[in-house]
């Protein structure tokens, strides 16, 4: 039996660099996506952003759930997050840092096992530990008669 779970979405271009994203197979809301001008209107977060949101709500909910794992009763976490770009060799963007600043409602003595909860909690951020080790991406690109032009379709994992 596989461990492996697939999650699938559909991303649809509206205007110029605005694309809706559906999340397939949920009820969650379509999510409009946009660049910052001047390429696009920025009526939406661009995927600079959501890979900082991403990041800095996952670390934040394996906080929490580590929190809670061990009886703490903490209050609202708050999160502060920025992602320096940086140009590399060719001079294209890339997100060359990420940092969360995660605010606890109390002090660090009101909750128990703190230190334990501190020491392990980031190894339990799927999107945090996915981008710091890399992640495997395939592209495929297929015309609209059915042509694929570029790459191979997705085989499943196993």
């Amino acid at each position: 039996m596989s461990d492996t779970q697939t999650i699938r979405l559909t991303l649809e271009q509206e205007d110029d660099y605005a694309f809706r994203i559906r999340f397939d197979e949920t009820t969650i809301a379509d999510l409009l996506t946009d660049e910052p001008a001047p390429l696009g209107k920025g009526e939406g977060p661009n995927p600079t952003r959501l890979l900082l949101s991403a990041v800095a709500n996952c670390l934040s909910a394996s906080l929490l759930f580590a929190l809670r794992k061990f009886k703490n009763t903490p209050g609202k976490l708050v999160t502060q997050a920025t992602a320096d770009l940086v140009r590399n060799e060719q001079g294209r963007l890339r997100v060359g840092h990420i940092h969360a600043d995660i605010r606890l409602a109390e002090a660090g003595t009101a909750h128990a096992s703190l230190e334990r909860i501190l020491a392990q909690f980031e190894n339990f951020c799927v999107v945090t530990e996915s981008v710091r080790h890399g992640v495997e991406v395939s592209v495929s690109i297929t015309d609209a008669d059915g042509v694929q032009l570029h790459g191979a379709a997705r085989t499943s994992v196993s």
